[in-house]
């Protein structure tokens, strides 16, 4: 969504290594919405200047009190989905603190939140690296570090449900009769 146009014009003209200030730089690009992270790379053997864009990446379409808000995984609002296929979810202002609560957790346990899918009197839905999780309230670091140990060793779960306080519970995969009926 970051215009890569933009990233070779937040560098001066006439800049050479020797006047470029990576700093301004960076601000300059991270001052953009979709903007996460700015790398500037000086290579003095060959004069080229690289610069790396992390973007933003949207896990949430919502309604939140008549308005309209996406964000990103870091709570950083967004102008728009980008092109993702987010469902779109009805919030109050509580439901959103929790769920940015959440994805920072996940962070910085080193998983991370792909989409909010739905919320209801049963908690809000998520998709964790590509397994179906479902939570409500506050869900602790000690939480998520058994989710991202627990994942793997259920391939088949259907679900993974971390409402219930210092519990994962692993919903079973489904069964032949159950995929049927």
């Amino acid at each position: 969504m970051y215009p890569e146009s933009e990233a070779s014009e937040a560098i001066p003209d006439h800049a050479s290594l020797l006047t470029l200030s990576e700093e301004p730089v960076k601000r300059n690009l991270e001052s953009h919405p979709w903007v996460q992270g700015v790398e500037v790379n000086e290579n003095w053997n060959s004069g080229i200047v690289t610069v790396q864009v992390e973007e933003r990446r949207p896990v949430m379409d919502a309604e939140v009190d008549g308005r309209r808000l996406v964000l990103s995984a870091d709570g950083e609002e967004l102008p728009g989905p980008g092109g993702a296929a987010l469902e779109r979810v009805e919030l109050d202002r509580d439901q959103v603190g929790e769920i940015l609560v959440f994805a920072r957790t996940l962070h910085r346990s080193g998983l991370t939140l792909e989409s909010v899918d739905g919320a209801g009197a049963g908690g809000i839905e998520a998709t964790v690296e590509g397994r179906e999780v479902i939570f409500s309230g506050k869900v602790d670091e000690s939480q998520v570090m058994a989710l991202k140990h627990i994942m793997p060793e259920h391939p088949d779960a259907r679900v993974f449900d971390l409402r219930s306080p210092e519990r994962v519970v692993v919903a079973p995969h489904e069964t032949r009769s159950e995929s049927r009926g």
